[in-house]
């Protein structure tokens, strides 16, 4: 009786084997792979650059709420039970800096006169600017500076000076200060005495003209009622001076008064990016869903196309799992290169839109750790279909069909 020999056990690839062998089909046809991994690439970059802006974008609001603070309050004149415009009292500002908890009062009121930068300009180009009287102590309390020259003193305010708005200064053509500058308000010249920065937490004050509450009611005809007053309080207690500035403001008509956070509206601001971020989020996960399906695409004409050398293999001893891992492994690869692509552009994107908006720039790690395991969580879903009908191929029929 003839013996006969055990055959050989076959080894299980190595992973250095597996990856070996998986990328030749991607380092044959290379335009094929990249134009497959691009699909991945670009929704994998989408869904970090989202998360990466929303992250730098929420690191800039709470940084810049942070700096101004969440303390101020503004109240200003509503409607009386008539629905006509009600007026502040002129001791509304004295009654409210009153209030224990209040550390700064400042008031601006509305005055009936147009401003521009010639008295040859037609009346009716007034570029929505608006003239308010103002307080000495404003910037402080808006949590504002002066950009070019200086704010309103007890001098000044008596005089026909004027200051203006950051966006008011940029319509009026005035980038700087120069001795002797001037602007066509109401009707006379005033000298023009500063430029303001950006006010966030008040923006009207931005594209509006300010003069001293003594020089309006001189020169303009103001009657030193105040339409707007800035509240700043101890941060622990701006619920309870809310609750008392309707009252304190007018004692006798505190339902015409309207009390308001300013902070709150910037809150409000980042809220409406998170809903943004959701749908783009949406839209990556589209060009996610488009890109795997190109991968699973690609990997089934590849299983075709590659008969001979399926065949081959398993004529040459490769079991089914060895070629199965085969073309599962060149899926994920596939799929890992898109990834490691998208999340490179994603964060590239993320760190030149921040350095234009002067953001912090954050890229989350949960955007990065996501975005490669949704890329492989696809090309595994993508590679395993094309991986199975490729071990099933049995060598005959493999090498019958080349």
């Amino acid at each position: 009786m003839i013996g006969t020999q055990p055959l050989p056990r076959i080894q299980p690839l190595r992973p250095a084997d597996l990856a070996r062998t998986a990328s030749v089909g991607l380092r044959t046809r290379p335009l094929r792979a990249g134009l497959s991994a691009l699909g991945i690439a670009i929704g994998i970059a989408a869904m970090v650059a989202v998360l990466g802006l929303a992250a730098s974008s929420q690191a800039g609001l709470v940084s810049e709420i942070n700096r101004l603070g969440t303390n101020l309050l503004t109240v200003s004149n509503g409607q009386n039970l008539l629905g006509q415009p009600a007026e502040l009292p002129t001791t509304a500002p004295a009654m409210i800096s009153r209030i224990r908890a209040v550390t700064g009062v400042a008031a601006t009121g509305s005055v009936s006169a147009s401003v521009y930068r010639t008295p040859l300009i037609p009346a009716v180009n007034t570029n929505g600017l608006s003239v308010d009287a103002a307080t000495t102590g404003l910037l402080p309390v808006v949590g504002s500076s002066i950009a070019q020259g200086r704010f309103l003193n007890a001098a000044t305010a008596r005089l026909p000076v004027a200051v203006l708005g950051a966006t008011a200064a940029w319509l009026l053509g005035i980038d700087r200060v120069l001795p002797g500058e001037r602007i066509w308000l109401g009707g006379q010249w005033f000298s023009v005495a500063g430029i303001i920065r950006r006010a966030v937490l008040a923006p009207e004050i931005d594209s509006a003209v300010l003069v001293g509450f003594p020089a309006a009611a001189a020169y303009l005809g103001f009657d030193k009622h105040p339409s707007t007053i800035y509240v700043r309080s101890q941060t622990s207690q701006v619920p309870a001076v809310h609750a008392l500035l309707g009252a304190t403001a007018d004692p006798q008509a505190p339902y015409n008064v309207q009390v308001s956070r300013p902070s709150d509206a910037l809150v409000a601001e980042a809220d409406a990016r998170s809903a943004l971020n959701g749908l783009f989020l949406g839209l990556g996960a589209v060009a996610l869903l488009v890109g795997g399906v190109g991968i699973a695409n690609i990997m089934i004409i590849s299983v075709l196309e590659r008969r001979s050398e399926i065949g081959l293999r398993r004529a040459l001893g490769a079991t089914k799992g060895q070629v199965r891992a085969q073309f599962f492994a060149e899926a994920l690869i596939l799929s890992l290169l898109g990834g490691a692509t998208g999340i490179t552009l994603g964060a590239l994107a993320t760190v030149i839109y921040a350095a234009t908006k002067n953001w912090s720039v954050v890229v989350p790690p949960t955007a990065v750790a996501g975005g490669l395991g949704a890329a492989l969580a696809v090309g595994a879903i993508a590679g395993l279909l094309p991986a199975i009908r490729a071990a099933r191929l049995s060598p005959t029929e493999a090498l019958r069909t080349t």
